[in-house]
Formats: C-alpha cells, structure tokens, sequence
C-alpha cells in the first residue's frame, strides 16, 4: 500500500460513488489507471466491499445507547454472536477487555422501543446482566478505516 492506494481509500470513505476520473483526481492518476488501482484494492481484500449509509434518523431510530453484557460462565465470542444476531437493534457488538464481556452499540426509535430490545438481549441465554449508557448527543462520528 503506497500513499496513492491510500488517496484511492480516502476518496471512497468519503463517497463509495465517486467516479473512476474523481478518483482519479484526488489520487494523480487517469481515470482507466484509477480503476485498476481500486480494482486491485479490492482483489487483494484491502477493499472488503462498498456499502450505503443509512441515517438512522430516516428510519426513525433516534436513541442510541452503549450497553455492557456481562456473560454466565464463559461463552465463545462466535456463541455470544449467534444470541445477540437476531436483535436488529444490536448495529455492532464487540468482545472488550475488562469487566465487561462485550459492548454493545444500539440504535431505536425511543426509550420503550430501546428497553425492549435490551430486555430481549438479557433473555439470551449466555447473558447474565447488562448495564447501559444512553447517548444524549453524538460530538464526533468519523469514517472507519
């Protein structure tokens, strides 16, 4: 990776839409030679795939929380994923170190919608207790790398 690959990346994190010549633009190149750049990106899986991003207040989910799971016994990370996979208001779940087993970011449309969700991720059978913090306003929000 050089720092053109890295211009082609930047370019796409901001609009996984641009055009081959945009790229091609913000990275010094052609637009047939920005293509095989960003084609080779992708075949060696630098580039997993392009995504939409949807805002969450479109659908009406306004409340985001952070919660905490702490877990009966000890289960693996690819158990715990299969309990919280089929609660859609889980938008991203990560072992962490510390107390906690894993945290989680969760995404409804109001506090009863949000404490229905967590009451169904308590009921997951490896989970033991959670304890949550809920967002009251969003300071910083960054593209991913």
């Amino acid at each position: 990776m050089d720092t053109v690959d890295e211009e082609i990346i930047r370019c796409v994190l901001q609009n996984a839409r641009s055009t081959y010549a945009e790229i091609g633009e913000a990275a010094g190149l052609s637009a047939p030679a920005a293509k095989r750049r960003l084609d080779r990106l992708v075949a060696s899986g630098a580039i997993r795939g392009f995504t939409a991003l949807i805002d969450p207040q479109a659908l009406g989910w306004q409340t985001e929380a952070f919660v905490e799971v702490y877990c009966k016994g000890n289960p693996s990370p690819l158990e715990l994923r299969r309990n919280l996979d089929g609660i859609p208001e889980v938008v991203e779940a990560c072992t962490v170190s510390g107390a906690a087993d894993a945290i989680l970011h969760m995404l409804a449309r109001d506090i009863p919608h949000l404490e229905q969700a967590i009451q169904r991720v308590r009921e997951a059978p490896v989970i033991d207790r959670t304890d949550s913090v809920i967002v009251l306003s969003r300071l910083l929000k960054r593209p991913r790398l």
